[in-house]
């Protein structure tokens, strides 16, 4: 009798948590596909708006300082990047809900002027903002706050990207490599879900491309793969290296935000105009469309890289996951061409192994290929993201993030990524 008693008690408690769980993580998940939705249309109105009127972009440098002063204004609160939330999750430190607006503000004005940079970095602190102050206003424990946290990230990543379950795995694995926070599958899987139903209502279209020449299984075809992926392991190290080093270039030389955040703005102009086009500002997503249906310029890749270090190390906000697709993409698109693959098949696998490479997040990275491509081509994304994973060695793009487990052998480490 009293073993049933305990069994009753026990099970009565997990029924508890997983009814707490599933109310916080709808709350979490309808905040963030809210906000992540109107950032959304947000970013595109702009977008387009900067399409249509070519001299926007000479307002970048007043853009810059608007960024700066808004950023200064808040310098008490400590640095307010995706860092800080990474942090927040492995160290209970706090993220002030002034990032929301902050980060929300300063990515349009980015966007919408012609700096090159994505959106994830903006997802990952709007919703790390939004889960850390709903879990203090819920009066969450420290490790409830750290799991709303995770939540809150999956749910915006979910709204903008329309890809609900890498949303929900990237925010449980980005923090540390090798370990995986299994705690807050539920909460994130409830809340990208949530907030993906939420962004469908504002009519926010998934990322999601069809069509790609996907062959059988077969040695000399994964071979070839395998090669490409190899290759892109290689720019995705570069590409972290590039932002890293500028970052630090650009600070020591230029210390006062606004000069640097100015200059920064004018090199952008200078190379926009040398260069002819807007196609290497803003996120890109249409050179992205243009290489997955097999077509992408040669050089494509490398200034989207020289743009993207520049605009991030100028102190312009967004994040470096868009650009990461974007130089995978095109690399993959041209340099797979010649080892005799589909090009818009190699962009695809460009796509997701510089995902992989830069953010060292294998599981995330597969869902993302299931979620984006389909399921056809799974076996060849997955040895994609195995290689990239491993051969990308201890580069990433976020400075926060550890690696608990060493890549070489089954040891744990507890390195910063470089």
């Amino acid at each position: 009798m009293d073993k049933v008693k305990n069994q009753l008690k026990i099970s009565g408690t997990y029924a508890l948590v997983f009814l707490k769980w599933i109310a916080i993580s709808v709350l979490v998940g309808i905040l963030g596909g809210v906000i992540g939705s109107v950032f959304h249309i947000a970013v595109d109105y702009v977008t387009e708006f900067r399409m249509h009127h070519g001299f926007m972009i000479l307002l970048l440098p007043l853009g810059g300082l608007a960024i700066a002063g808004m950023y200064h204004l808040f310098a008490s609160k400590g640095k307010i990047d995706t860092n800080r939330v990474l942090e927040s999750v492995k160290e209970n430190g706090k993220v002030p809900l002034i990032m929301v607006p902050l980060i929300f503000l300063a990515t349009v004005i980015t966007h919408g002027l012609g700096g090159s940079a994505g959106r994830e970095g903006a997802a990952l602190q709007l919703g790390g903002g939004i889960g850390y102050n709903v879990g203090k206003a819920l009066r969450l424990k420290d490790k409830g706050i750290r799991i709303v946290v995770m939540a809150g990230m999956s749910s915006v990543f979910a709204a903008l990207f329309g890809t609900p379950l890498t949303a929900a795995v990237f925010s449980l694995e980005v923090t540390c490599v090798g370990a995986f926070h299994y705690l807050g599958l539920l909460p994130c899987v409830v809340a990208s879900l949530t907030a993906f139903q939420v962004s469908q209502l504002f009519g926010i279209p998934p990322v999601r491309f069809s069509g790609i020449l996907i062959e059988a299984v077969s040695l000399p075809l994964m071979a070839k793969v395998i090669v490409l992926a190899l290759l892109c392991a290689v720019v995705s190290m570069l590409f972290c290296k590039s932002i890293h080093t500028c970052e630090h270039l650009m600070a020591k030389k230029i210390p006062n935000r606004y000069l640097r955040a100015v200059a920064g703005a004018v090199v952008i102009i200078f190379l926009t105009i040398l260069v002819g086009s807007q196609d290497y500002n803003g996120a890109g997503m249409n050179i992205i469309t243009y290489a997955i249906s097999g077509q992408a310029r040669p050089e494509a890749f490398l200034l989207k890289i020289v743009f993207t270090a520049i605009t991030i190390s100028a102190g312009f906000k967004g994040g470096e996951i868009v650009p990461a697709f974007f130089i995978g993409s095109t690399f993959g698109c041209v340099v797979g061409s010649l080892l005799g693959l589909d090009a818009g098949f190699a962009a695809a696998i460009g796509f997701v192994a510089l995902f992989c490479g830069a953010v060292n997040c294998p599981l995330a990275s597969i869902f993302l290929a299931l979620e984006v491509f389909g399921a056809e081509g799974l076996a060849y994304f997955a040895v994609v993201c195995a290689v990239s994973y491993l051969m990308s060695g201890n580069f990433g793009l976020y400075h926060s993030q550890e690696i608990v487990f060493s890549k070489l052998d089954d040891e744990e480490v507890h390195a910063h990524t470089n």
